[in-house]
């Protein structure tokens, strides 16, 4: 994979976007613990793509991805938490439920990508 930065990282923006909305849909919630423990699993995404892109090696970047995608699944279970509880309406917490789904489908694709051999590398043999 070929890396510039963290932000020409498409799972990223979806991550910080992800934010955004996480934000918005908790602005009037009563449950500030609900509410605050929501907002940090969703900026845990976007910061722990971008801290382990920064890391020196691939495999400090393959734990933060592995960090980021525990936190959309903490973030998916508050927003089914959400619907019972009758914070969020049922349809925008379920869109964003696919969505953090989507973001850890990425997540894990990217993870895989970083595990492949480089084309350049010692595993593959040279050409006789």
């Amino acid at each position: 994979m070929s890396y510039h930065s963290f932000e020409n990282l498409e799972v990223w923006r979806r991550a910080r976007a992800l934010v955004r909305e996480t934000y918005r849909s908790t602005e009037v919630f009563k449950d500030w613990s609900l509410r605050d423990q929501m907002r940090r699993a969703a900026v845990s995404i976007a910061s722990n793509i971008a801290e382990g892109a920064e890391r020196n090696g691939t495999g400090e970047f393959q734990h933060f991805i592995g960090i980021a995608k525990g936190s959309a699944a903490e973030l998916r279970t508050q927003l089914y938490l959400t619907i019972d509880l009758g914070l969020v309406a049922e349809a925008e917490a379920l869109r964003m439920v696919e969505e953090t789904k989507q973001i850890g489908a990425m997540l894990e694709g990217l993870r895989q990508s970083l595990s492949r051999p480089k084309p350049n590398s010692k595993h593959l043999k040279p050409n006789t």
